[in-house]
């Protein structure tokens, strides 16, 4: 869920919407203090959706009516999960633009 969820549509329209704060991980131990942490399986393909949800003036949920929940998916963001790279150029990458890449800074560190 997005962190100014729910909100009007006019909230959403006013800008882009990031999900930049969202944490893919390997560890289902990890913890991130945005509440934002997808627990993702090395080597498997994944496609993000969206979903939105209509929700009633008190802020509730009714998905039982037909048109409240839209999903909206783009092929283009399909990945394949990774965590470990053959290739030093690409460690090397995930290095030097990844802030959660602590783990291989320790081993890689130029």
């Amino acid at each position: 869920m997005h962190p100014d969820s729910p909100n009007t549509g006019a909230h959403w329209m006013r800008q882009e919407i990031s999900f930049g704060k969202l944490k893919l991980t390997n560890n289902k131990g990890a913890s991130n203090n945005t509440g934002q942490m997808v627990v993702l399986q090395s080597l498997h393909k994944y496609q993000p959706r969206l979903h939105v949800v209509q929700v009633n003036e008190d802020g509730t949920e009714d998905t039982s009516q037909p048109g409240r929940v839209q999903t909206f998916t783009f092929p283009e963001t399909q990945f394949i999960a990774v965590t470990a790279y053959q290739n030093t150029d690409i460690t090397q990458l995930k290095i030097d633009h990844n802030p959660f890449a602590k783990g291989f800074r320790d081993n890689y560190d130029t």
